[in-house]
């Protein structure tokens, strides 16, 4: 049985596929890591120096995928009301956190709500 990535290994991997994602840019409000496509953030990815505890935000407003991102433990909608627009905000230094492909499935699905029709086009390779 593999071992689970550690939370900076999976981090980074979320932040690698969502740095992928058509038209996608990494930037620094609040010394904070977003990906941000259309100058619109589709993930928190939060700070790399060890004064938070290791998580990521994302817009799930998919019924299903919202409330599956929820049993993850430690989640729970963001702060600041974002969860009241679908926002989850996902530790990942819990033991049972989420693998890095249904983080990046998240990423992807948070991608998709945020981004213009065009983008995706270019994402389904249309």
């Amino acid at each position: 049985m593999a071992k689970a990535a550690g939370p900076a290994a999976v981090r980074a991997r979320v932040r690698t596929f969502a740095l992928g994602l058509p038209g996608a840019v990494e930037e620094f409000p609040w010394g904070e890591s977003v990906i941000k496509v259309n100058k619109k953030v589709f993930v928190f990815l939060g700070v790399e120096d060890g004064s938070h505890p290791p998580g990521i935000t994302l817009k799930l407003t998919e019924p299903e995928a919202h409330a599956h991102a929820l049993t993850a433990p430690g989640a729970e909608p963001a702060g600041y009301g974002l969860g009241k627009a679908g926002w989850v905000r996902i530790p990942l230094g819990e033991k049972a956190a989420p693998a890095a492909e249904l983080l990046c499935d998240w990423t992807e699905e948070s991608y998709r709500v945020i981004a213009p029709q065009k983008l995706i086009a270019e994402l389904d390779g249309g």
